[in-house]
């Protein structure tokens, strides 16, 4: 048995432990087994969390079920419909209505969803009294079918935003020659704001693999001047690497393009020996601005990065786009994601299937003959078409 002294621990490992406490209703016993988890580097997945949030609600622990929500939330896009009829129970139940502060800061809700980027208050429960369950769906255009409240595209929060900033930083840093990228740092805190960059040799070189093919400026143009006109005439910035620019002088029509980009502040060029793909990427990150690039970004620079949250970064700043018959079409990040999500007066939980399950909760007001609808939760997957479900009667 020796050999097996120094194995690292797996999640299967802790498995059959977690879930027998769990089933016996061991709460803390339950919760011994997550820390021990965590002090090792084990993360859980969305069985584990399901059975930790299970164990909560029938044990009452009203915080830990809000903890558990929350950690669904950060490791689980969709949830499974197993999940789904744990949150369900545990919000038809008693419990879930005597819970919550009825008086709150409506304000300091707004700003804690708009610094945890959109999709989550982190505030608590807020509002107390019966929740409404219902099963519905969601509109291709984020609303749902049952209550009309606007799910909405969620970012990644501040703190990450800064991290995710400082891990591209650090990197390009040891990569590029420091100078050069100092002054690209320097150069962005005076020029903030930018709504868009543009991945110039991506737009370029796009579909140029032919044999008269080149790089392709009348392509960068339609996307520059289309990012100009979706955003009211404000210029995107073009990152294009020196080796580019200095082919694209050379020749008279071209050159009279990029003239006009360089004299509205809609092109950065990288200096020789560079990768210019640290430079749109921090750009984006760090000015938390829409990206325009079909590179999915998944070669060994952006592996180095090992975030966990790239990919939701990726789904609320990415633009992909395509030209047919030389039309281009810019795809923009979706109207929604497809996470948990609660807003300034709701919640919404996605999972994976056709139906969504909408909670929706009702408080009291002063006049006793209104009821007012604060908070929803909603399982519910977006490419099917909506059904139009009754919202619940409110008491006259």
């Amino acid at each position: 048995m020796g050999k097996y002294n120094n194995a690292t621990p797996r999640l299967r490992t802790y498995d059959p432990a977690l879930f027998c406490f769990c089933e016996m209703l061991d709460a803390d016993k339950a919760y011994e087994v997550e820390e021990h988890m965590n002090g090792v580097g084990v993360s859980l997945e969305e069985a584990e969390l399901a059975a930790l949030l299970k164990v909560s609600a029938r044990s009452g622990r009203v915080d830990k079920v809000y903890e558990y929500l929350h950690k669904l939330r950060s490791c689980v896009r969709c949830v499974s419909e197993s999940t789904a009829v744990v949150v369900e129970e545990w919000f038809c139940g008693a419990k879930a209505s005597e819970v919550g502060e009825v008086e709150f800061d409506v304000g300091q809700v707004k700003e804690g969803v708009l610094r945890n980027g959109g999709g989550w208050h982190g505030q608590g429960w807020i509002g107390k009294g019966d929740w409404a369950v219902n099963r519905t769906s969601v509109g291709a255009d984020g609303h749902c079918c049952c209550c009309g409240e606007q799910l909405v595209c969620v970012d990644i929060d501040d703190s990450e935003t800064e991290k995710f900033a400082g891990s591209v930083a650090g990197l390009a840093l040891e990569r590029e020659v420091k100078a050069n990228f100092s002054e690209f740092q320097a150069w962005l805190e005076k020029h903030d704001s930018y709504e868009a960059i543009v991945d110039g040799a991506n737009v370029g070189l796009y579909k140029q693999n032919f044999a008269d093919g080149g790089f392709s400026i009348s392509q960068l143009d339609c996307v520059v001047k289309e990012l100009y006109n979706q955003s009211g005439n404000k210029w995107p910035v073009v990152v294009l690497h020196n080796k580019r620019l200095r082919g694209l002088m050379e020749n008279p029509s071209s050159r009279k393009l990029v003239e006009e980009w360089m004299n509205n502040g809609a092109l950065y060029t990288t200096p020789n020996g560079s990768n210019d793909d640290w430079y749109w990427l921090f750009a984006a990150v760090k000015l938390r601005c829409l990206l325009v690039t079909n590179d999915e970004m998944r070669d060994h620079i952006f592996e180095l990065i090992g975030s966990n949250f790239f990919n939701q970064w990726k789904e609320r700043h990415q633009v992909h786009y395509t030209f047919i018959k030389g039309n281009l079409k810019l795809q923009m990040p979706p109207s929604y994601s497809l996470v948990i999500q609660r807003g300034n007066t709701g919640i919404y939980l996605q999972m994976l299937g056709e139906m969504v399950l909408a909670l929706t909760f009702e408080q009291d007001t002063h006049d006793l003959f209104t009821r007012v609808w604060l908070n929803y939760i909603c399982f519910g997957y977006p490419f099917h078409l909506p059904r139009n479900i009754k919202m619940p009667e409110q008491e006259q």
